[in-house]
């Protein structure tokens, strides 16, 4: 019997150790980096960049070869989720390029090469650890591994910020973000503790779990109970910081401010796709089968319990409303982007309010899908934007302000049109790529019944296109002066690369939007619908016409009970 229990663990533990892979790419990656930073070679030095660009390649080609997890509610939500981490990182490390030691080096050719002054190495591996502890979110399954991984995800950007620039405002910024997300990560084990103090496990899935006891206690009519809701309330509002939601955004335009305009990339992407990831991991625990305090089904798919959809509820409609008026009175381009930033975490909250598809709907309610997809559409855009302002400068300075936009399609017409395209494409303006990720939302909101919280996503998408019309009209309406011809370019030809292809990508994914919204929808647990078909197809609910297809117990299931299978149109 003995000798049976050690295979079954050495087993378990091979089956974890594969979904690991690209984690341990990423890991081997960031120790190479760190060791090729400090050489005293310029060449090897230089090779930073392109070697973690290789590493995150690696892994995302791993985590698509990869195998789902097992047992999540969403099992192909960490291979969509790890792809997304390194396609995004990829255009990340290339608008991260120069950030540090660009000066040291011309000093280093004079007087000799000096490790203690360098911190290349440090950075760009700091960034590798980061982009590992995003996909250790995703491969998360018990509380103290998210814990670790949020915080493997959070604690090297605090330094990244610090060491972004050589300003004492970047010094700052550090130093406010790191004690803002202390507190942060207290609450939100705070409240680890309390689901921990209810269920006397941290396994959040499977047998013994926490969402198996709280199944059994809603079965026995006992609902979610008090200490149950204080755990999930707390570690609702802790993990707010991860994604800049109100209550915990209070850091997001000093630190945007403060920090490389592709560290404030980074932060804007990274971070929060980690806090939405691990927000599902622990809804997903308390629930999607509870309506109110009744119990559905652990097959069934209704609201969350009664007052954590409330207090989400709050969250999202305050955080959209309060991200989008706070972005509206701001001069500075970094701060507009932050609390645009703040806004659109209040429509990724809308999707996860909106939850998961039924086993008998399709793509269009699918809540879960909409949010995956929003992450990969706001990675994009969002990059364009912040990729621009660190692509020029003056006198070594990048630009910062509205006024520094002037007339930038006539001066530099590259740039000039990545922010406009970027700019529009984070309005949802029709058809660039942020208007179908907004769409998705809306979809997945009204097949919720969630009408008053979509009503309140268009009008505070209204009120950001005055602001993201500023961000367009200012480099294509108005007349450069001579203080904006004065601009150049900056020397890294990477940051041009990637701020292209991301303002491109706006443009250039819009075809092929069913695919992406189709991949989004498999990986919420949705069935795999034909994604050759357009999008305005897709989107609706299976089941509403010909070529859709209904459950059909004969299927191959999932561990959810939902079916799946390919349909033939």
């Amino acid at each position: 019997m003995d000798l049976a229990l050690l295979t079954l663990a050495s087993t378990s533990m091979a089956e974890k150790l594969g979904l690991l892979v690209p984690e341990i790419i990423l890991f081997v990656g960031a120790s190479v980096v760190m060791m090729f930073g400090l050489s005293p070679s310029t060449a090897a030095r230089k090779a930073c960049v392109p070697l973690s660009g290789l590493a995150l390649i690696a892994a995302g080609v791993a985590a698509a070869l990869g195998p789902a997890l097992e047992g999540h509610p969403f099992p192909d939500l960490m291979i969509y989720a790890k792809v997304l981490t390194a396609i995004v990182g990829v255009m990340v490390i290339l608008l991260l390029s120069g950030t540090v030691d660009r000066g040291l080096e011309r000093v280093f050719a004079r007087s000799g090469f000096s490790a203690i002054r360098t911190t290349r190495g440090e950075f760009y591996a700091f960034f590798l650890f980061s982009m590992c502890g995003l996909m250790l979110t995703a491969s998360a399954d018990d509380l103290i591994w998210l814990f670790l991984a949020l915080e493997l995800t959070s604690l090297p950007t605090y330094v990244m910020v610090s060491i972004s620039t050589a300003r004492t405002r970047s010094q700052e910024a550090g130093v406010k973000y790191f004690f803002l997300g202390a507190f942060g990560a207290a609450i939100f084990l705070y409240g680890f503790a309390f689901l921990y103090g209810v269920a006397g496990t941290t396994q959040l899935w499977g047998d013994g779990s926490i969402a198996a006891v709280l199944l059994e206690r809603a079965a026995a009519g006992e609902g979610l109970g008090t200490m149950a809701t204080i755990g999930f309330s707390l570690a609702v509002v802790g993990l707010c910081f991860k994604i800049a939601a109100v209550p915990m955004h209070f850091y997001t335009a000093d630190v945007y401010e403060g920090a490389a305009s592709g560290v404030s990339a980074m932060l804007a992407f990274v971070p929060k796709a980690a806090g939405v990831l691990a927000l599902i991991a622990v809804l997903s625990a308390a629930g999607w089968h509870f309506s109110g305090d009744q119990f559905i089904g652990a097959e069934e798919y209704a609201q969350l319990p009664s007052p954590i959809h409330e207090l989400l509820w709050v969250i999202a409609a305050v955080t959209m409303l309060a991200g989008n008026v706070l972005a509206l009175l701001q001069h500075s381009v970094k701060r507009m982007l932050a609390y645009s930033s703040v806004g659109h975490s209040g429509y990724l909250l809308v999707g996860i309010i909106a939850g998961p598809a039924s086993p008998g709907e399709g793509l269009a309610a699918n809540g879960i899908g909409a949010t995956a997809f929003y992450l990969l559409c706001y990675g994009v855009m969002n990059l364009g934007a912040f990729g621009v302002l660190s692509c020029i400068e003056r006198s070594g300075e990048e630009i910062e302000t509205l006024d520094d936009l002037r007339g930038l399609c006539a001066t530099k017409p590259a740039m000039g049109y990545a922010m406009v395209l970027s700019s529009l494409s984070l309005l949802g303006l029709p058809p660039l790529l942020g208007f179908w990720g907004k769409l998705y939302l809306f979809t997945a909101g009204v097949s919720a019944g969630e009408i008053a919280l979509v009503v309140l996503l268009g009008v505070t998408s209204a009120i950001g296109a005055l602001y993201y019309l500023r961000l367009a009209a200012g480099p294509f309406l108005e007349a450069a002066t001579d203080r904006e011809r004065e601009f150049t370019s900056t020397a890294s030809f990477p940051r041009a690369v990637a701020t292209l292809v991301s303002a491109g990508g706006v443009v250039a994914l819009v075809p092929f939007v069913s695919v992406l919204m189709a991949q989004a929808h498999v990986a919420a647990g949705g069935v795999i619908i034909e994604t050759g078909a357009d999008a305005a197809a897709i989107a609706a609910p299976v089941g509403a016409g010909e070529g859709s297809a209904s459950r059909d117990p004969a299927l191959p299931e999932d561990a959810n009970g939902r079916a799946r299978a390919f349909i033939d149109r």
